[in-house]
C-alpha cells in the first residue's frame, strides 16, 4: 500500500500493485486496474519512487518469506 494526498488534503491509502496508470495533467491522475480513478497532490515521480520502494518492501526476504 502507498500513501499518498488528495487535493484537499486527505490522505489516501491505495494498493500499489492494482495501478494501471499515472498522468501529469496537470494534476497527478492514477487509475487503477478497477477503473476507479483519484487525483493527488503528490507528482507523478514522488508516486512513481512509492511504488518502488512499496514493491521493494513487498519482495523483500525480511518482509516476505516467499520471496527468493
Amino acid at each position: 500500500m502507498i500513501n499518498l494526498t488528495r487535493l484537499n488534503g486527505q490522505n489516501l491509502v491505495i494498493n500499489g500493485d492494482l495501478i494501471e496508470r499515472i498522468e501529469d495533467r496537470p494534476d497527478t491522475i492514477i487509475t487503477l486496474m478497477t477503473g476507479n480513478q483519484f487525483i493527488v497532490k503528490d507528482s507523478v515521480d514522488e508516486v512513481m519512487e512509492k511504488v518502488i520502494q512499496y514493491k521493494q518492501r513487498v519482495n523483500s526476504p525480511q518482509t516476505n518469506p516467499f520471496a527468493r
